[in-house]
């Protein structure tokens, strides 16, 4: 008696391959935690090229200068030092033009990061508050991050046309900062802009700068007293530095001297 065997049914399911992992610094960057730790850091990039800019601008307060022999501003000498930045180990504005593609760099992950964020907390809260909120813990200068935001960069490249293209300002001279920055901010329309825009870019960096220990994990209360005052020294030194230019071109003390020799480079940008 001859006995048949029966296969059983098959029962199994098909084998995935398992994903392709992702490099570890993408993968942090995917979590709001990465993006916290990004804004940090581009926001500490951001802060420190707003206040080594401001200081380079200072020296337009020095005015004319002698240098080697001649009578020229000391804006303009600075000018060109930055474009001369080792040279000649390496070719005249390369170090110049690296610094700018780190800022380039830095702007954008700043902003990719915040509207990427944005986006995860409108995910998580897809129902809006149903009660006022606590606008003792949400002060203005955090509720208007956006606006600011916006408004600055929009300033930013306003700022780029005027003195470093030369696009908005019709009596442009490439590379003379001193005869640029007078003849631009002579202008009292021009004039209120910056100051608007920089008192607007101080309520940002207050913000900013107080946030950015928190994302940093600095955010025990007893930090809480000196952050405040960093953010309110930050945001005050940036305001009063950066608003002293307009008014000091408006009120006479910043004025163009025809007289003295101005650094024009063609082909160059300041």
């Amino acid at each position: 008696m001859s006995q048949t065997l029966r296969r059983g049914p098959v029962t199994g399911t098909a084998v995935k391959k398992p994903a392709k992992k992702k490099p570890f610094l993408l993968d942090l960057y995917a979590t709001a935690v990465g993006k916290k730790y990004v804004m940090a850091i581009t926001g500490l990039i951001g802060i420190g090229f707003v206040i080594v800019h401001m200081i380079g601008n200072l020296k337009v307060y020095l005015g004319v200068v002698n240098h080697n022999g001649e009578r020229e501003y000391d804006a303009d000498i600075y000018g060109e030092f930055l474009r001369e930045l080792l040279v000649p180990i390496l070719p005249r504005t390369y170090v110049l033009w690296g610094l700018r593609l780190v800022l380039i760099a830095a702007l954008i992950l700043h902003l990719h990061a915040a509207y990427t964020l944005t986006q995860m907390n409108r995910r998580a809260r897809p129902v809006g508050y149903q009660s006022a909120r606590d606008y003792e813990v949400a002060n203005f200068a955090s509720r208007s991050m956006r606006w600011t935001g916006i408004i600055v960069l929009a300033f930013l490249a306003w700022h780029l046309a005027d003195l470093t293209w030369g696009w908005a300002n019709p009596d442009f001279v490439r590379g003379a900062v001193y005869r640029n920055l007078d003849a631009s901010l002579s202008r009292i329309p021009v004039a209120a802009l910056y100051v608007v825009a920089n008192v607007l870019l101080g309520i940002h960096l207050f913000h900013g700068t107080w946030s950015l220990f928190q994302s940093l994990g600095v955010n025990s209360p007893r930090f809480n007293p000196w952050r405040k005052a960093a953010a309110a020294g930050v945001a005050t030194i940036i305001v009063v530095g950066n608003v002293s230019f307009p008014v000091a071109v408006l009120a006479g003390v910043i004025e163009f001297d025809g007289d003295a020799i101005t650094c024009c480079v063609e082909g160059d940008h300041q």
